[in-house]
Formats: structure tokens, C-alpha cells, sequence
């Protein structure tokens, strides 16, 4: 049996070291680096390659572990990016997915389980904890049956259309606010009318509207 190299990202130092007991007395898995920081993750990881990456979202910093997976899964496609956080909201599965993660787990997970799911994510799988797999299906289930419209795009202000486009390049909400010179709160509201227009549960669903698939 190979084994599967897993690199662990979280900026919890205690939970780092329980990941890596974990993965490291497990036949047929090996960790290869905890890490801690979201600067390091970005630097240390394409040089070690791993084949399974347990990424955090919240890392103490203004770079999250969503952010890391947006930067590094364009060089690495081989490697499989699997989101391990206390987040259940259905905003981060989605920016998560988006950003390129296969996987997404909740840190609650009994460790046979996530030792499943890592094997899981390496045969080509997309494991989720119960909870999240139904946030997921029930966006998609909500989807309107009816054929969609090329037009309605046309329904968006120029100010939805800009951050769509924005939301289409994967940055969150505070980027999108930054750069546009609004509040967070103005940015979420806004989304709240795209998605209304669309007739889309999420930023996945928006997204793909604005590329019209």
C-alpha cells in the first residue's frame, strides 16, 4: 500500500501536534510538515509536494486558509486540498470549493473518519463531513428547474455586475469592499440582490451563471 504524504496547516499549535499523531501512527499515511502560518503554507508546500493537504480556514492572520488554497491548488493540481475548520457556514464551503479545495471536513471528526476521508480525497473522492454534504446538496437541490435565461445577467446594476466579477475571481467579501471603496455589510447586500436575479443559492452556482455554464 502507498503511502499518502499529508501536510497539516493550522495555526493551533496543540492541534497541529494531535493531526500529526494521528496521520504519522497510521499505516500507510505519513506527515511530512505541520505548519502554522498561512506565509509559510504558500512557500513550504509546493516544495514538498504532498499528495494530501489539511488546510484550516481561520489562521490567525488576514491571509485564511481559503486563501492559500486559491494561491497554491493553480501550481499544484496534483495535490488534493481538503479543508479541516470548525465552519459549517454555508458562505465558507462555498469559497472553499471554489478556491480549489476537494474535500471539507469538520475538526469534530473522529480521527478513523478523517483518516477515511484522506485516503478518500487521494483515490480522486471529494469526502465531507454529513453535515456539510447536506448544506451542499440542498444549494443544489433548490436550484430552479426552469431553463435559464441568458438575460439574466441583464437584470444586474453596474455595481452587482463589478462585484460578480469580483466574487468570479474568488476574493471574499472584505476584498471585494476594499477595492470598491464599500463597507463589508454593503458588499453582502449586494450579493444577496445577484444572487436574488440569478435565481442561485451560492457564489458557486453566481459564478457559474457569469460564465455562462
Amino acid at each position: 500500500m502507498n503511502e499518502i504524504s499529508v501536510c497539516i496547516v493550522d495555526d493551533n499549535k496543540q492541534l497541529r501536534s494531535a493531526l500529526e499523531e494521528i496521520v504519522s501512527m497510521s499505516d500507510g499515511y505519513k506527515c511530512v510538515a505541520t505548519i502554522g502560518t498561512a506565509e509559510e503554507a504558500i512557500e513550504q508546500i509546493p516544495l514538498l509536494k504532498p499528495d494530501v493537504v489539511l488546510m484550516d480556514i481561520n489562521l490567525g492572520s488576514s491571509e485564511s486558509g481559503i486563501d492559500c488554497v486559491k494561491a497554491l491548488k493553480p501550481q499544484m493540481p496534483a495535490t488534493n486540498f481538503m479543508m479541516c475548520t470548525v465552519y459549517e457556514e454555508d458562505e465558507k464551503i462555498f469559497e472553499a470549493l471554489s478556491a480549489g479545495a476537494s474535500g471539507y471536513i469538520l475538526k469534530k471528526t473522529a480521527p478513523g473518519k478523517l483518516l477515511e476521508a484522506i485516503r478518500e480525497l487521494y483515490q480522486g473522492g471529494a469526502p465531507m463531513s454529513s453535515q456539510i454534504a447536506r448544506k451542499v446538496v440542498a444549494a443544489f437541490q433548490n436550484k430552479p428547474d426552469a431553463p435559464d435565461s441568458p438575460g439574466k445577467l441583464d437584470q444586474l446594476t453596474n455595481r452587482e455586475r463589478e462585484i460578480l466579477e469580483q466574487l468570479s475571481k474568488g476574493l471574499m467579501y472584505k476584498e471585494i469592499a476594499g477595492l470598491l471603496f464599500l463597507s463589508p455589510e454593503t458588499v453582502r447586500k449586494h450579493v444577496y440582490h445577484i444572487y436574488e436575479k440569478l435565481h442561485v443559492n451560492n457564489r458557486v452556482e453566481a459564478v457559474n451563471k457569469y460564465f455562462g455554464r
